[in-house]
């Protein structure tokens, strides 16, 4: 389960950033596919990116909003929230474990030896903060003489966009390059300083600042695609907890908004069928044979 789910994630940064002529061209994909939404959070700035990022698209709807109505329009982004909400309603935060490409760098980084560290736990709340107030709050209330906001989440916080966009697009033009500022070295700090956490604990832009991340956790409850725990099986023994990557007690709260649905951890481990994936509320599990369980008990490895 694991091995697959790695290579879906690999397949899915392929599938978002395809566009690989552009240290030929110069230039941003236009093509057609981006006006699809890609799943997991990837800069719609990436020369390869051939969709665009939900949450930077939902900035770019808010940020506007106001002088929308000055103009006598109002623009409700129904496709643009509709594709976040149905992605959501589907999947819930599955999208984050199999389908984010900054999840993966994460997760691939994390495999690097070294002393490892817990997330705190009041922490994973700043996800849910960044995403009312840098992703909804303030592009729609702070705006400049035009009317119109600033993509605060994207110029201020998002690692991915600086690993996906920044550097690229400076590489890749060097016009740019006598624009660098204050702004750009802070990115580029920022970037480092998640890169290096990411070594010592897992995933923690997921788990403590990704506004995506939050999104789908509001669906985990509901989703079509879910955990299910059997209380009459489980022996409180806490193998799903040790191995769990994200540090979810799952025999208390199956569905938390922080559960990646990674989907290898607590079903592998567990060895007395009281955790099962329901899909539309159907259960499904496999059991590994002996030889293939989980080694590590900890971790994203």
């Amino acid at each position: 389960m694991e091995r697959l789910r790695l290579w879906a994630q690999a397949l899915w940064v392929f599938l978002s950033n395809g566009y690989w002529a552009f240290p030929v061209s110069g230039t941003l994909y236009q093509g057609p596919l981006k006006v699809l939404c890609s799943p997991g959070l990837n800069c719609y700035s990436c020369p390869a990116a051939t969709a665009f990022c939900p949450i930077g698209s939902l900035q770019q709807l808010l940020l506007g909003v106001r002088l929308a109505l000055r103009s006598g329009h109002l623009y409700l982004g129904a496709y643009v929230l509709g594709c976040m909400g149905l992605m959501g309603t589907v999947f819930g935060r599955l999208i984050c474990g199999w389908a984010c490409p900054f999840g993966l760098v994460q997760e691939l980084l994390h495999r690097i030896p070294s002393p490892k560290v817990a997330v705190p736990g009041l922490f994973v709340w700043g996800k849910y903060l960044v995403l009312l107030v840098l992703v909804v709050i303030l592009p729609l209330t702070v705006i400049d003489d035009f009317g119109l906001g600033l993509p605060w989440f994207c110029k201020f916080l998002c690692p991915a966009g600086t690993l996906e966009a920044g550097i690229p697009m400076m590489l890749l033009m060097p016009d740019l390059r006598s624009g660098v500022g204050v702004l750009y070295l802070y990115k580029l700090s920022l970037l480092a300083l998640v890169l290096l956490w990411a070594i010592a604990a897992c995933r923690p832009f997921c788990r403590t600042l990704c506004p995506l991340g939050a999104f789908y956790g509001l669906f985990n409850r509901f989703s079509l695609i879910r955990l299910k725990f059997n209380a009459d099986n489980c022996t409180k023994c806490g193998a799903c907890h040790r191995i769990c990557p994200v540090d979810i007690r799952v025999d208390q709260s199956p569905n938390s908004g922080e559960c990646i649905r990674c989907l290898r951890c607590c079903i592998e481990a567990c060895q007395f069928d009281a955790l099962s994936v329901e899909i539309a509320g159907y259960a499904w599990r496999t059991r590994p044979a002996p030889s293939d369980q989980p080694r590590a008990l900890n971790g994203c490895s």
